[in-house]
C-alpha cells in the first residue's frame, strides 16, 4: 500500500482507493500523486479507476495532478475513469469543466461495467 492510495485489481481493472480524507497539503498531493504515477508504471492492465469515496477535501493543486494523470493515461493508451466523487468536489468539478474532460461515474460498479462496454469511448 503506497502512501495516501491503494489498490486491487478487479478482472482486467487496477481500481485504486485514496485513503486520504484530505488531499489539500502539498506534501500529501506530492506523495499521491508520485504513487498513482508509480502505479501506472507497474499496472498491466490498461484500465485504471480512480475510486474517491474516502475524499471530503481537495485543493485546485490535486485537480492539477488529476489533470496531468489524465494526459499521461491518454499519452499511454490507459484507460482512466474516475468514481463516488462527492457532491461538493463534483461542483468544483464542473466549475472547471472537468467533468467534461474526465470520465466521472457515480459509483464503483458503474464504472466498472462502464469498462465492459465497447465503443468510442472505452
Amino acid at each position: 500500500m503506497g502512501v495516501g492510495v491503494m489498490s486491487q485489481s478487479h478482472g482486467n481493472v487496477l481500481v485504486v482507493y485514496f485513503t486520504e480524507h484530505r488531499l489539500l497539503d502539498d506534501v500529501t498531493i506530492e506523495a499521491v500523486a508520485e504513487e498513482l504515477n508509480n502505479l501506472l508504471d507497474r499496472t498491466e492492465e490498461g484500465k485504471v479507476l480512480l475510486n474517491f469515496s474516502e475524499v471530503r477535501f481537495m485543493s485546485s493543486a490535486m485537480l492539477g495532478k488529476l489533470v496531468r494523470l489524465h494526459k499521461r493515461c491518454k499519452e499511454e493508451k490507459i484507460v482512466l475513469k474516475l468514481c463516488s466523487i462527492s457532491k461538493e468536489i463534483m461542483e468544483v468539478f464542473k466549475l472547471m469543466r472537468l467533468n467534461k474532460l474526465l470520465n466521472i461515474y457515480p459509483n464503483e460498479s458503474r464504472a466498472l461495467s462502464a469498462f465492459e462496454k465497447r465503443g468510442f469511448f472505452g
